[in-house]
């Protein structure tokens, strides 16, 4: 029971901390009038009669005026659409890069983290849910202009700059923007997202990532259909053209007990990641703890994730991590393949040692895949 309580407090008190840094002047940022923060959105086209659809993610929305799409962040007025999420964040926290996760790319540093409200997909297992599925403006602060988290991230020490907790693509615009500025000031752009997005997007928006973390929560159009209200094709789509685009690319697999965790599931992940991806690519098998729509279900018992990592590492990949559980020794460690050393340790999202100099193996100079700084 200790751990159901845990399992539902923190998200909770995730988004009571972001809401009261927002509204609190986290950023002390100057309130700028109220026209600015409606923009027009990228990809759409007229449909007639004011009528639109949006061509940013694979839903492809049919949007009548006055309403909205699926993603409730992208609203039709007299046969324009707009984006509600511009300058709109609901989240703005330092965290350390490890949070992301992102495991191979600058350990050890900071990475100034925004979410908007909103998201294109409806998990039944959300950790973020409270914001992920909220209309933008029910939770709305002062308009943060793109220039100013640039700028905040710079004061903070910030490495790069996270796109983060809800889905980046709903906030396309406002990251787009984001990360063209951080461009040009020298901080590299991350995001975490679930890769529900088109190509044509996709391929404009990368040329200013540094790395992304993609949640591939299955591998298979039953499991998509039923917990995401998505598609895998899609998604595999994205993590190819991140790859096209030279992006570094982690992968991040919730194992939930009875619905994605077979031996066959996780084989066919893993060889896909090994064959479209590289044998090098960080993979991130994560437990499960009852949340949002599935409180009915158990945390995934350790021994999944022991076995998931056994099969990834039987199928060939490399650099293979288990997270959420408690103790620091549960997987979360990078390790040499050639000489077997500890080369970063980690306790918790906190990177205890380091012994990755210029990109390499500090004892036996075997080039580690990643970026180092």
């Amino acid at each position: 029971m200790a751990v159901l309580r845990k399992s539902i407090i923190l998200p909770v008190l995730f988004f009571a901390t972001a809401v009261f840094f927002v509204f609190k002047g986290f950023l002390s940022f100057a309130e700028e009038p109220a026209n600015k923060e409606l923009r027009e959105a990228m990809y759409w086209q007229g449909s007639g009669d004011k009528n639109v659809q949006c061509f940013l993610c694979p839903r492809q929305c049919l949007i009548f005026n006055n309403q909205r799409g699926f993603c409730r962040a992208r609203k039709n007025i007299n046969g324009k659409l707009y984006t509600l999420t511009y300058g709109n964040p609901v989240a703005l926290h330092v965290d350390p890069i490890e949070k992301k996760p992102l495991f191979h790319v600058y350990p050890g540093t900071k990475s100034f983290s925004i979410a908007t409200a909103g998201c294109n997909l409806r998990c039944k297992f959300c950790q973020n849910w409270e914001i992920s599925q909220a209309d933008p403006e029910s939770v709305k602060g002062d308009f943060v202009p793109a220039a100013q988290i640039v700028s905040e991230a710079k004061k903070t020490g910030s490495r790069t700059i996270a796109f983060t907790y809800t889905e980046p693509t709903i906030f396309y615009e406002y990251m787009l923007e984001i990360a063209r500025l951080a461009r040009q000031e020298g901080i590299d752009c991350v995001m975490h997202s679930s890769g529900f997005i088109n190509e044509k997007p996709l391929r404009k928006l990368a040329k200013y990532l540094t790395a992304a973390n993609i949640d591939l929560k299955g591998f298979s159009d039953k499991y998509y259909s039923s917990y995401c209200e998505g598609n895998l094709a899609s998604v595999l789509n994205t993590i190819k053209v991140l790859k096209e685009e030279k992006v570094w690319v982690e992968i991040t697999n919730l194992i939930i007990p009875g619905a994605n965790d077979s031996d066959q599931d996780i084989t066919e992940l893993c060889l896909w990641v090994k064959k479209n991806l590289g044998a090098e690519t960080p993979v991130h098998f994560s437990r499960f703890f009852p949340m949002y729509k599935l409180l009915d279900l158990s945390p995934t018992p350790v021994a999944s994730l022991v076995r998931a990592k056994e099969i990834a590492h039987k199928e060939g990949l490399v650099y293979v991590y288990i997270g959420n559980l408690p103790k620091s020794d549960a997987g979360e460690d990078t390790v040499c393949p050639q000489c077997a050393k500890l080369l970063v340790k980690r306790t918790g999202y906190t990177v205890e040692e380091n012994n990755i100099s210029k990109g390499k193996c500090r004892f036996c100079g075997t080039k580690i895949a990643g970026i180092w700084d």
